[in-house]
C-alpha cells in the first residue's frame, strides 16, 4: 500500500477548499500527521492569483504576474524547502534602480555593517535622491523603528508628518511600498508599511534580497508542489469546485462540489475574501457575523505586461523604474526560439481601468526604450496585458477602519486561510503562507490533541537592531 493509500485508508479528514498558496501552505502543514488531507480547487491548475496561463502562440506557461519572495519571508521560503522547490528560486542581493531619466543606482546591503545601518552606504549612493531627501529618509526610518505598528493612519499621512520631502516620498517610499503592497500610499496602513521596512529592510542584513523564481509559477506550484504533497499522502483534486460547506448530520462539516458530497472532520476555507460568505451555507453564516465585515472590503488590481523582442534590451535580471508607469522589469533567463521574454509589473495603479490594452502597451515600451538604449533599436515582436483587478485587498486606514479578521473561528471545525487575515504580512505570499501554516496548527490541535509548531520565527535581529527596534 503506498503512502497516499495509507493515509486515505485511515484517520481523521480535512478538506481545504482553495488551491492558493494559502491552502498549498496549510496541505504542506497537514500531511504525514496521520490525517486523511484532501485539497479542492475550482481551477484546473493551482498558485491561485499566483498562477500561470499557457500562451497560444508560444506553447510557454506564462505567469500572470511575476512574483518575487524577500529574504525575510520565512514562512513563502520555508514552503519551497519543505517541498523541495528552493532550487526554482535565484537569490538576487542586489537592486537596481533607473531614475525616469535612465540613471542607474545599485541598491546592495553593506554585509560589514550590522542591521539596521547596513543600509546606510547604499542609500546615500543613491543618484536620484539629494542630500535632503536622504537626510529626511533616515530620520524618517529612525522613528519608524522606535514607533510600534497603529492601523489609525495612512503611510501617507504619516510620511507627510515627518516632514518627508516630495521627491523622497515619490522616489523612494512610492517606489518601495506600492511594489511590495499593490496600493497607493493613502490606502497603506502605517502598520502595513512599517511591516515591510522593519521586517523586510532593517531587521537582518539578509531581509532584503529577492528572490525570483527561475521557472514558471505553473511549474513551482501546479507541478512540484503538487507532485510533492501527492507524495506525501494528499489528494489533489482541480477542476472541482466547492458550491457549499454546511453541517452534517452527525456533527461533521458536508462539503458539496459540482460532482459530489463529502463529509469532513475539519474544512479549512483557504478561498479569496470574496468568496468566503457565499461558500457557507446559512446556518454557518449566522454563526460567524463577523464574516459579514468582508463586504466591505475594495480591491487593488495589478497589471502585468509581457513583452516579446528580437534582441535583449538589458544586461540586467531585473530592474526598477522609477516614475514611471512601469515599475518593475524582469527579464527571463531562459529564451526560446531567439526570442527574448520580459515582463513589467504595475501595481496598485487603479487609473488603468477602462484604458485600451494597447494604450498601455505602448506607454510600457515607450518606458523600456527611453530607460535602455537597447529597447530602441529593438523591435517588439509581441506583447500581452494581464489585469488582476482583485489582485489583493485593500487595507482601510481611517479612523473606522475594518480591523482584519481573525483567523480563529468560533466554530473549531473550520477555520480560514487566506492573504487577507491578519498573520503579520499584509497581503503578500508570506502572509498567505503563515495563515496557512497557522491554519494547520490549529487543525491539528482540534482533530489530533497535540499542539505543534509549523510557524516559523521572523529572520533574527542583529544586536544593535534589538537595540533600536521596538
Amino acid at each position: 500500500m503506498n503512502l497516499e493509500e495509507q493515509n486515505i485508508a485511515g484517520g481523521k479528514k480535512v478538506v481545504i477548499v482553495g488551491g492558493g498558496l494559502a491552502g498549498l501552505a496549510a496541505a504542506a502543514g497537514l500531511v504525514r500527521r496521520g490525517l486523511q488531507v484532501e485539497l479542492l480547487e475550482a481551477k484546473q491548475s493551482l498558485g491561485g492569483r499566483a498562477g500561470s496561463y499557457r500562451d497560444a502562440e508560444s506553447g510557454e506557461l506564462i505567469d500572470h504576474c511575476q512574483h518575487v519572495a524577500l529574504g525575510g519571508c520565512t514562512n513563502f521560503l520555508d514552503l519551497c524547502k519543505r517541498t523541495g522547490c528552493s532550487n526554482l528560486l535565484e537569490r538576487h542581493r542586489r537592486l537596481y534602480f533607473f531614475s525616469a531619466a535612465g540613471q542607474r543606482s545599485d541598491f546592495a546591503a553593506a554585509g560589514w555593517l550590522p542591521a539596521p545601518l547596513h543600509l546606510l552606504p547604499t542609500l546615500l549612493r543613491m543618484k536620484h535622491l539629494s542630500w535632503r531627501d536622504i537626510f529626511c529618509i533616515g530620520r524618517a526610518m529612525q522613528t519608524m523603528m522606535r514607533t510600534p505598528a497603529h492601523d489609525s493612519q495612512s503611510i501617507q499621512a504619516w510620511l507627510e508628518q515627518q516632514r518627508q520631502t516630495p521627491a523622497a516620498i515619490e522616489r523612494f517610499w512610492k517606489v518601495v511600498l506600492v511594489s511590495a503592497l499593490a496600493d497607493s500610499l493613502d490606502h497603506i496602513s502605517y502598520s502595513g508599511a512599517r511591516q515591510v521596512f522593519v521586517k523586510g529592510f532593517l531587521a537582518h542584513p539578509s531581509a532584503a534580497d529577492v528572490l525570483i523564481p527561475q521557472a514558471s509559477l505553473g511549474e513551482l506550484y501546479d507541478q512540484r508542489m503538487a507532485s510533492w504533497l501527492r507524495e506525501q499522502g494528499a489528494t489533489i483534486r482541480c477542476g472541482e469546485a466547492v458550491k457549499q460547506i454546511s453541517r452534517s448530520s452527525n456533527q461533521q462539516l458536508l462539503v458539496q462540489t459540482t460532482t459530489r458530497e463529502l463529509t469532513a472532520d475539519a474544512v479549512i476555507s483557504a478561498v479569496p475574501w470574496q468568496h468566503v460568505r457565499e461558500m457557507l451555507a446559512p446556518e454557518l453564516r449566522a454563526a460567524l457575523p463577523q464574516l459579514n465585515h468582508l463586504n466591505e472590503f475594495s480591491s487593488s488590481p495589478i497589471a502585468s505586461v509581457h513583452l516579446w523582442t528580437d534582441r535583449p534590451i538589458m544586461d540586467l535580471p531585473h530592474a526598477v523604474l522609477i516614475e514611471r508607469l512601469s515599475q518593475w522589469v524582469f527579464a527571463r533567463k531562459n529564451f526560446s526560439s531567439g526570442e527574448f521574454n520580459y515582463q513589467v509589473v504595475i501595481s496598485g495603479e487603479h487609473s488603468l481601468a477602462g484604458q485600451p490594452k494597447q494604450t498601455i502597451i505602448d506607454e510600457v515600451w515607450r518606458d523600456l526604450q527611453a530607460v535602455f538604449p537597447a529597447a530602441r533599436n529593438a523591435r517588439l515582436l509581441r506583447a500581452r496585458l494581464i489585469t488582476q483587478r482583485e489582485a489583493v485587498f485593500r487595507e482601510e486606514v481611517d479612523g473606522n477602519a475594518l480591523a482584519q479578521l481573525s483567523a480563529t473561528s468560533s466554530l473549531p471545525q473550520l477555520t480560514f486561510a487566506g492573504d487577507w487575515l491578519n498573520d503579520g504580512w499584509y497581503a503578500t505570499m508570506e502572509g498567505a503562507v503563515r495563515s496557512g501554516y497557522r491554519a494547520a496548527e490549529r487543525i491539528v490541535e482540534q482533530l489530533l490533541g497535540e499542539k505543534v509548531t509549523i510557524l516559523q520565527p521572523d529572520l533574527p535581529r542583529s544586536w544593535l537592531a534589538r537595540w533600536l527596534i521596538k
